[in-house]
């Protein structure tokens, strides 16, 4: 069985995001999954939310899609085929993640393995904690993904490219342009999710809070005086 794993290629292991270079360029198979208006309820049905971390909701992944009644795996399914095993990229139908709000499904996701979604759209949470926590979400024209679609539903699926220092897809012959805020795109190409980001403007964050303080000191500590009163 072909090794199909995603890959981000790096040049050069520093840690914490350090060095752009190593964050810019996931490669992977690619796997159709044309369902429009697939919902976070399907991504992650709610038996699986019964956590008290992370670990584990691989197993929940589009399970009632994956799995029959039995729990045995539907063999028709995309994802249990195997040219798509460990599949990175999925290509999907438009308004992928709609629905609730429930940020398991981003994790899911990507403890399955998925390093990135293309679609037409995204449900507007959904995309929101999907970039937080480094979970890539390419919007394509429908023309497009149509293209994407069919070239990983060939016998041989398409490893699709995508190339955050170009801001491109690949796959084979085909080549698309995609946005995506700057933010959002240092974000992928440094190796931060969002508190890693907030955490990289530490200075700024301490200047601007001691300049706070010197201008209006009595607000200095002001929780932790009011809670020591309170307790006297």
């Amino acid at each position: 069985m072909p090794d199909n794993r995603s890959e981000i290629r790096t040049e050069s292991q520093t840690g914490h995001g350090a060095s752009q270079a190593g964050h810019d360029l996931i490669a992977a198979t690619g796997a159709p999954l044309p369902v429009g208006n697939l919902d976070t309820d399907q991504i992650m049905p709610k038996q699986f939310l019964r956590i008290i971390d992370k670990a584990g909701l691989d197993r929940g992944l589009l399970y009632d899609m994956r799995f029959d009644a039995d729990g045995a795996p539907r063999p028709d399914f995309v994802l249990n085929q195997p040219q798509y095993q460990g599949a990175g990229v999925l290509v999907a139908g438009p308004n992928f993640g709609c629905g609730s709000s429930r940020e398991h499904a981003v994790w899911g996701l990507q403890q399955f393995g998925i390093r990135a979604v293309i679609a037409p759209s995204f449900g507007e949470i959904f995309y929101s904690n999907a970039i937080n926590n480094r979970l890539l979400l390419v919007m394509l024209p429908q023309s497009e993904v149509d293209a994407l679609m069919a070239a990983v539903s060939a016998p041989a699926p398409a490893r699709i490219e995508i190339d955050l220092a170009a801001m491109t897809v690949r796959a084979g012959a085909l080549c698309f342009g995609f946005a995506l805020a700057e933010r959002h795109r240092l974000m992928f190409r440094q190796g931060l999710d969002m508190i890693g980001a907030t955490l990289a403007q530490h200075a700024r964050i301490a200047e601007f809070a001691r300049r706070h303080h010197n201008a209006q000191p009595w607000l200095r500590d002001v929780a932790a005086r009011t809670m020591a009163r309170l307790s006297a």
